[in-house]
Protein backbone atom coordinates (compact mmCIF):
# COMPACT_ATOMS: atom_id res chain seq x y z
CA UNK A 1 0.00 0.00 0.00
CA UNK A 2 1.36 3.29 -1.02
CA UNK A 3 2.55 5.36 1.50
CA UNK A 4 2.55 8.67 -0.13
CA UNK A 5 -0.16 11.39 0.03
CA UNK A 6 -1.70 12.59 -3.10
CA UNK A 7 -3.73 15.49 -4.01
CA UNK A 8 -7.58 14.53 -3.38
CA UNK A 9 -9.27 14.25 -7.08
CA UNK A 10 -12.47 13.79 -4.99
CA UNK A 11 -12.66 17.21 -3.47
CA UNK A 12 -15.93 19.48 -4.14
CA UNK A 13 -15.06 20.82 -7.37
CA UNK A 14 -15.23 23.98 -8.68
CA UNK A 15 -14.01 25.81 -6.03
CA UNK A 16 -16.00 28.92 -6.13
CA UNK A 17 -15.13 30.29 -2.92
CA UNK A 18 -18.18 30.91 -1.23
CA UNK A 19 -18.11 34.82 -1.29
CA UNK A 20 -14.74 35.75 0.09
CA UNK A 21 -14.35 38.84 -0.84
CA UNK A 22 -16.77 39.32 2.13
CA UNK A 23 -15.05 36.95 3.74
CA UNK A 24 -11.31 38.94 3.44
CA UNK A 25 -12.55 42.41 4.18
CA UNK A 26 -9.08 44.51 2.46
CA UNK A 27 -8.74 46.41 6.14
CA UNK A 28 -5.15 46.26 7.19
CA UNK A 29 -4.09 47.96 10.10
CA UNK A 30 -0.72 49.81 10.20
CA UNK A 31 2.45 47.83 11.62
CA UNK A 32 3.74 49.15 15.06
CA UNK A 33 7.37 50.11 13.85
CA UNK A 34 8.12 50.87 17.34
CA UNK A 35 9.78 47.61 18.54
CA UNK A 36 12.70 47.40 20.47
CA UNK A 37 16.05 49.80 19.31
CA UNK A 38 19.52 49.03 18.14
CA UNK A 39 22.64 49.95 20.39
CA UNK A 40 24.21 52.95 19.07
CA UNK A 41 27.77 50.73 19.53
CA UNK A 42 26.49 47.65 18.60
CA UNK A 43 28.91 45.22 17.03
CA UNK A 44 27.99 44.06 13.52
CA UNK A 45 28.70 40.15 15.00
CA UNK A 46 29.45 39.08 18.08
CA UNK A 47 32.24 35.71 17.90
CA UNK A 48 30.94 32.39 19.75
CA UNK A 49 32.77 32.26 23.13
CA UNK A 50 33.89 29.29 24.66
CA UNK A 51 31.54 28.27 27.72
CA UNK A 52 31.31 25.17 29.61
CA UNK A 53 27.86 24.14 28.88
CA UNK A 54 27.57 22.62 32.20
CA UNK A 55 28.26 25.36 34.43
CA UNK A 56 25.42 27.44 36.26
CA UNK A 57 22.69 24.25 35.94
CA UNK A 58 21.85 25.38 39.84
CA UNK A 59 18.75 26.65 41.18
CA UNK A 60 19.47 30.25 40.64
CA UNK A 61 19.56 29.55 36.92
CA UNK A 62 16.50 27.50 36.29
CA UNK A 63 14.63 29.85 38.34
CA UNK A 64 15.46 32.06 35.25
CA UNK A 65 12.62 30.22 33.22
CA UNK A 66 9.93 29.88 36.66
CA UNK A 67 7.27 32.42 36.00
CA UNK A 68 5.39 33.74 38.82
CA UNK A 69 2.91 31.06 38.41
CA UNK A 70 5.01 28.29 38.91
CA UNK A 71 5.44 27.46 35.09
CA UNK A 72 8.43 25.88 34.01
CA UNK A 73 9.80 26.77 30.75
CA UNK A 74 11.53 24.51 28.71
CA UNK A 75 10.41 25.27 25.28
CA UNK A 76 12.45 28.03 22.98
CA UNK A 77 11.27 28.75 19.66
CA UNK A 78 13.39 30.71 17.36
CA UNK A 79 12.69 32.53 14.53
CA UNK A 80 15.18 32.32 12.36
CA UNK A 81 13.93 34.88 9.30
CA UNK A 82 10.80 37.12 8.60
CA UNK A 83 10.94 36.29 4.85
CA UNK A 84 8.48 33.95 3.38
CA UNK A 85 7.78 32.83 0.28
CA UNK A 86 4.08 32.65 0.74
CA UNK A 87 1.37 35.25 1.32
CA UNK A 88 -0.86 33.85 3.28
CA UNK A 89 -4.03 35.86 4.41
CA UNK A 90 -3.87 35.10 8.01
CA UNK A 91 -0.20 35.66 8.17
CA UNK A 92 -0.33 38.77 6.37
CA UNK A 93 -1.93 41.50 4.55
CA UNK A 94 -1.88 41.39 0.17
CA UNK A 95 0.80 43.93 0.12
CA UNK A 96 3.07 42.33 2.61
CA UNK A 97 4.46 43.69 5.96
CA UNK A 98 7.75 46.03 6.74
CA UNK A 99 10.92 43.83 7.31
CA UNK A 100 13.62 44.47 9.71
CA UNK A 101 16.76 45.48 8.44
CA UNK A 102 18.94 42.52 7.69
CA UNK A 103 21.51 43.97 10.49
CA UNK A 104 19.14 44.57 13.17
CA UNK A 105 18.58 40.55 12.85
CA UNK A 106 20.24 38.10 14.98
CA UNK A 107 23.09 36.64 13.50
CA UNK A 108 24.15 32.82 13.24
CA UNK A 109 26.40 33.14 16.46
CA UNK A 110 23.88 35.65 18.06
CA UNK A 111 21.08 32.86 17.58
CA UNK A 112 23.54 29.77 19.40
CA UNK A 113 25.24 31.79 21.94
CA UNK A 114 21.33 32.90 23.19
CA UNK A 115 19.75 28.92 22.69
CA UNK A 116 23.23 28.07 24.63
CA UNK A 117 22.21 30.21 27.34
CA UNK A 118 18.37 29.33 27.66
CA UNK A 119 19.86 25.53 27.19
CA UNK A 120 22.19 25.42 30.20
CA UNK A 121 19.00 26.86 31.96
CA UNK A 122 17.15 24.20 31.62
CA UNK A 123 15.32 24.37 27.40
CA UNK A 124 15.08 20.94 26.00
CA UNK A 125 13.33 21.11 22.96
CA UNK A 126 14.34 24.32 20.25
CA UNK A 127 11.81 25.22 17.32
CA UNK A 128 13.01 26.78 13.94
CA UNK A 129 10.09 28.46 12.87
CA UNK A 130 10.39 32.03 10.39
CA UNK A 131 8.67 33.45 8.44
CA UNK A 132 10.10 30.28 6.50
CA UNK A 133 12.90 29.11 8.07
CA UNK A 134 14.81 26.94 5.43
CA UNK A 135 14.95 30.58 3.20
CA UNK A 136 17.77 31.24 5.72
CA UNK A 137 21.07 30.43 4.13
CA UNK A 138 22.84 28.87 6.87
CA UNK A 139 19.97 26.75 8.07
CA UNK A 140 22.08 24.08 8.18
CA UNK A 141 24.91 25.34 10.10
CA UNK A 142 22.33 26.62 12.86
CA UNK A 143 20.95 23.22 12.65
CA UNK A 144 24.05 21.73 13.39
CA UNK A 145 25.30 23.47 16.13
CA UNK A 146 22.15 23.66 17.73
CA UNK A 147 21.69 19.81 17.66
CA UNK A 148 25.25 19.85 18.99
CA UNK A 149 24.03 21.33 22.49
CA UNK A 150 23.86 19.19 25.68
CA UNK A 151 21.07 18.85 27.35
CA UNK A 152 19.03 19.86 24.40
CA UNK A 153 16.44 16.50 23.25
CA UNK A 154 14.19 17.65 19.89
CA UNK A 155 15.17 19.75 17.52
CA UNK A 156 12.23 20.63 15.28
CA UNK A 157 11.29 22.75 12.45
CA UNK A 158 8.17 24.80 11.44
CA UNK A 159 7.73 24.96 7.76
CA UNK A 160 5.31 25.66 4.77
CA UNK A 161 6.84 22.99 3.01
CA UNK A 162 7.37 24.83 -0.54
CA UNK A 163 11.76 24.23 -0.43
CA UNK A 164 11.72 21.37 2.48
CA UNK A 165 11.71 18.21 0.07
CA UNK A 166 14.97 18.61 -1.10
CA UNK A 167 16.84 20.26 2.24
CA UNK A 168 15.13 17.65 4.41
CA UNK A 169 17.80 14.99 3.87
CA UNK A 170 20.75 17.46 4.97
CA UNK A 171 18.09 18.72 7.78
CA UNK A 172 17.93 15.58 9.04
CA UNK A 173 21.70 14.87 9.10
CA UNK A 174 22.30 17.96 10.83
CA UNK A 175 19.56 17.51 14.02
CA UNK A 176 16.11 18.38 12.88
CA UNK A 177 14.28 15.41 15.15
CA UNK A 178 10.24 16.36 13.93
CA UNK A 179 8.81 18.48 11.97
CA UNK A 180 5.55 20.69 11.00
CA UNK A 181 4.89 21.20 7.57
CA UNK A 182 2.04 23.65 7.14
CA UNK A 183 -1.19 22.76 4.81
CA UNK A 184 -4.95 24.56 4.57
CA UNK A 185 -5.95 22.99 1.89
CA UNK A 186 -5.72 19.76 -0.43
CA UNK A 187 -7.22 21.12 -3.36
CA UNK A 188 -4.69 23.48 -5.41
CA UNK A 189 -6.70 26.05 -6.64
CA UNK A 190 -7.78 26.79 -3.19
CA UNK A 191 -4.03 26.62 -2.34
CA UNK A 192 -3.19 29.39 -4.69
CA UNK A 193 -5.88 31.91 -3.59
CA UNK A 194 -5.07 31.34 0.69
CA UNK A 195 -1.37 31.48 -0.37
CA UNK A 196 -1.16 34.20 -3.12
CA UNK A 197 1.33 31.88 -4.96
CA UNK A 198 1.85 28.57 -6.40
CA UNK A 199 3.23 25.16 -5.17
CA UNK A 200 0.31 23.34 -3.85
CA UNK A 201 2.38 19.95 -5.35
CA UNK A 202 5.70 21.11 -3.57
CA UNK A 203 4.32 20.73 0.09
CA UNK A 204 2.89 17.35 -1.01
CA UNK A 205 6.42 16.51 -2.02
CA UNK A 206 7.68 17.73 1.51
CA UNK A 207 4.66 15.34 3.37
CA UNK A 208 6.02 12.57 1.40
CA UNK A 209 9.53 13.09 1.70
CA UNK A 210 9.42 13.31 5.33
CA UNK A 211 7.25 10.08 5.56
CA UNK A 212 10.05 8.47 3.21
CA UNK A 213 12.77 9.73 5.55
CA UNK A 214 10.92 8.24 8.93
CA UNK A 215 9.59 11.07 10.48
CA UNK A 216 6.61 9.74 12.74
CA UNK A 217 4.58 12.00 13.35
CA UNK A 218 4.76 13.61 10.29
CA UNK A 219 2.70 16.73 11.65
CA UNK A 220 0.79 18.80 9.35
CA UNK A 221 -0.72 21.95 10.56
CA UNK A 222 -4.17 22.87 8.87
CA UNK A 223 -6.07 26.34 10.51
CA UNK A 224 -9.19 25.63 9.92
CA UNK A 225 -11.55 29.00 8.19
CA UNK A 226 -15.02 28.71 7.95
CA UNK A 227 -16.26 29.03 4.03
CA UNK A 228 -12.78 27.97 3.08
CA UNK A 229 -11.97 24.50 4.25
CA UNK A 230 -14.01 23.71 6.64
CA UNK A 231 -15.54 21.24 4.40
CA UNK A 232 -12.41 19.03 4.03
CA UNK A 233 -12.20 18.43 7.49
CA UNK A 234 -12.71 14.53 6.83
CA UNK A 235 -10.76 14.61 3.89
CA UNK A 236 -7.33 15.77 5.75
CA UNK A 237 -8.61 12.99 8.41
CA UNK A 238 -8.50 10.31 5.88
CA UNK A 239 -4.59 11.02 4.92
CA UNK A 240 -3.60 9.40 8.64
CA UNK A 241 -5.62 6.51 7.52
CA UNK A 242 -2.54 4.95 6.18
CA UNK A 243 0.63 7.09 6.65
CA UNK A 244 1.77 8.00 10.51
CA UNK A 245 0.55 11.78 9.80
CA UNK A 246 -0.72 13.47 12.84
CA UNK A 247 -3.17 16.26 11.67
CA UNK A 248 -3.61 19.46 13.78
CA UNK A 249 -6.75 21.28 13.02
CA UNK A 250 -5.68 25.14 14.26
CA UNK A 251 -8.59 27.78 15.27
CA UNK A 252 -8.02 30.87 13.69
CA UNK A 253 -6.12 32.97 15.57
CA UNK A 254 -5.74 37.28 15.29
CA UNK A 255 -2.92 38.82 14.22
CA UNK A 256 -2.20 42.43 13.23
CA UNK A 257 -2.89 42.03 9.03
CA UNK A 258 -5.22 39.00 8.50
CA UNK A 259 -8.48 41.07 9.95
CA UNK A 260 -9.62 38.20 12.01
CA UNK A 261 -13.74 37.91 12.97
CA UNK A 262 -14.93 35.55 14.96
CA UNK A 263 -17.43 34.58 12.00
CA UNK A 264 -14.44 32.90 10.18
CA UNK A 265 -13.68 30.93 13.18
CA UNK A 266 -14.36 27.20 13.88
CA UNK A 267 -14.57 26.33 17.40
CA UNK A 268 -13.02 23.51 18.66
CA UNK A 269 -16.57 21.80 19.41
CA UNK A 270 -17.54 22.18 15.79
CA UNK A 271 -14.43 20.71 14.61
CA UNK A 272 -14.58 18.07 16.88
CA UNK A 273 -18.17 17.08 16.43
CA UNK A 274 -17.66 17.32 12.40
CA UNK A 275 -14.65 14.52 12.73
CA UNK A 276 -16.27 12.46 15.60
CA UNK A 277 -19.71 11.95 13.12
CA UNK A 278 -17.60 10.89 10.24
CA UNK A 279 -15.03 8.93 12.23
CA UNK A 280 -17.08 6.88 15.20
CA UNK A 281 -13.51 5.40 16.20
CA UNK A 282 -12.12 8.98 17.48
CA UNK A 283 -10.76 8.43 20.64
CA UNK A 284 -8.70 11.06 22.99
CA UNK A 285 -5.46 10.25 23.57
CA UNK A 286 -3.74 11.25 27.05
CA UNK A 287 -2.05 14.35 26.98
CA UNK A 288 1.00 15.96 28.79
CA UNK A 289 0.32 18.91 31.01
CA UNK A 290 2.43 21.14 28.75
CA UNK A 291 0.87 20.06 25.62
CA UNK A 292 -1.07 22.38 23.39
CA UNK A 293 -3.11 19.84 21.12
CA UNK A 294 -5.72 17.96 22.14
CA UNK A 295 -4.81 14.59 20.78
CA UNK A 296 -7.19 11.67 19.02
CA UNK A 297 -6.89 8.45 17.75
CA UNK A 298 -9.17 6.90 15.11
CA UNK A 299 -9.61 2.94 14.86
CA UNK A 300 -7.68 1.15 12.49
CA UNK A 301 -5.66 4.65 11.06
CA UNK A 302 -1.88 4.98 11.63
CA UNK A 303 -1.75 8.45 12.16
CA UNK A 304 -3.28 10.89 14.76
CA UNK A 305 -5.84 14.08 14.97
CA UNK A 306 -5.40 16.96 16.89
CA UNK A 307 -6.95 20.01 17.70
CA UNK A 308 -5.39 23.46 18.80
CA UNK A 309 -8.25 25.49 20.68
CA UNK A 310 -6.29 28.46 21.51
CA UNK A 311 -9.19 30.48 21.00
CA UNK A 312 -12.19 28.80 22.63
CA UNK A 313 -10.13 27.04 24.92
CA UNK A 314 -6.77 27.79 25.86
CA UNK A 315 -3.92 25.77 27.55
CA UNK A 316 -2.09 28.76 29.39
CA UNK A 317 -2.32 26.78 32.94
CA UNK A 318 0.36 24.36 31.19
CA UNK A 319 2.30 26.96 29.14
CA UNK A 320 5.85 26.11 28.68
CA UNK A 321 7.01 27.94 25.41
CA UNK A 322 8.59 31.28 25.08
CA UNK A 323 9.77 33.05 21.87
CA UNK A 324 13.17 34.50 20.61
CA UNK A 325 12.18 36.82 17.39
CA UNK A 326 14.19 36.88 14.43
CA UNK A 327 15.07 40.66 15.67
CA UNK A 328 16.09 39.09 18.87
CA UNK A 329 12.89 40.22 21.18
CA UNK A 330 11.80 37.76 23.73
CA UNK A 331 8.30 37.35 23.99
CA UNK A 332 6.81 35.22 26.82
CA UNK A 333 3.42 35.16 25.31
CA UNK A 334 1.96 34.35 21.88
CA UNK A 335 -0.51 37.09 21.70
CA UNK A 336 0.85 39.64 24.25
CA UNK A 337 2.42 42.77 23.10
CA UNK A 338 5.16 42.66 25.50
CA UNK A 339 8.83 41.98 24.26
CA UNK A 340 11.89 42.86 25.60
CA UNK A 341 15.41 42.82 23.35
CA UNK A 342 17.79 40.07 24.27
CA UNK A 343 19.67 41.83 20.73
CA UNK A 344 20.66 45.19 22.12
CA UNK A 345 22.24 43.87 25.23
CA UNK A 346 23.73 41.33 23.91
CA UNK A 347 25.27 43.57 21.42
CA UNK A 348 26.42 46.33 24.11
CA UNK A 349 28.81 43.45 25.17
CA UNK A 350 26.38 42.54 28.64
CA UNK A 351 27.44 38.92 30.06
CA UNK A 352 25.32 35.94 30.12
CA UNK A 353 24.39 36.85 34.15
CA UNK A 354 22.77 40.38 33.01
CA UNK A 355 21.09 38.04 30.11
CA UNK A 356 19.87 35.62 32.49
CA UNK A 357 18.67 38.76 34.46
CA UNK A 358 16.70 40.00 31.74
CA UNK A 359 15.47 36.85 30.58
CA UNK A 360 14.11 36.35 34.12
CA UNK A 361 12.46 39.11 34.80
CA UNK A 362 10.19 39.05 31.57
CA UNK A 363 9.49 35.52 31.90
CA UNK A 364 8.14 36.81 36.01
CA UNK A 365 6.26 39.20 34.30
CA UNK A 366 4.41 36.82 31.87
CA UNK A 367 0.27 36.73 33.13
CA UNK A 368 -1.56 33.79 34.12
CA UNK A 369 -3.38 33.78 30.80
CA UNK A 370 -4.21 35.58 27.22
CA UNK A 371 -7.06 38.23 27.63
CA UNK A 372 -9.53 35.86 25.72
CA UNK A 373 -10.22 36.04 21.90
CA UNK A 374 -12.12 38.76 21.59
CA UNK A 375 -9.84 41.17 23.86
CA UNK A 376 -7.30 39.32 21.73
CA UNK A 377 -8.26 40.87 18.73
CA UNK A 378 -8.21 44.34 20.10
CA UNK A 379 -4.74 44.29 21.34
CA UNK A 380 -2.19 45.54 19.41
CA UNK A 381 0.37 42.84 18.46
CA UNK A 382 2.70 42.02 15.70
CA UNK A 383 1.71 40.16 12.18
CA UNK A 384 2.67 36.34 12.88
CA UNK A 385 5.00 36.72 10.19
CA UNK A 386 7.20 38.64 12.78
CA UNK A 387 6.80 36.98 15.58
CA UNK A 388 7.14 33.11 13.99
CA UNK A 389 4.64 30.37 13.37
Amino acid sequence: MSRHVSSVTHCRMPFHFRNFNFFWSHTVKQVDKTYGTLCANAAEEDPIKDKDKDNDKGSAVSDMLVDGFGRMHNYLRISLTERCNLRCHYCMPAEGVELTPSPQLLTHHEIFRLANLFVTSGVDKIRLTGGEPTLRKDILDICLNLSSLKGLKTLAITTNGITLASKLPMLKQCGITSLNISLDTLVPAKFEFITRRKGHHRVIDSINAAIDLGYNPVKVNCVVMRGFNDDEMCDFVNLTRDKPINIRFIEFMPFDGNVWNVKKLVPYSEMLDTVAKQFPGLKRLHDHPTETAKNFQIDGHTGTVSFITSMTEHFCAGCNRLRLLADGNLKVCLFGPSEVSLRDPLRCGVGDEELREIIGAAVKRKKASHAGMFDIAKTTNRPMIHIGG
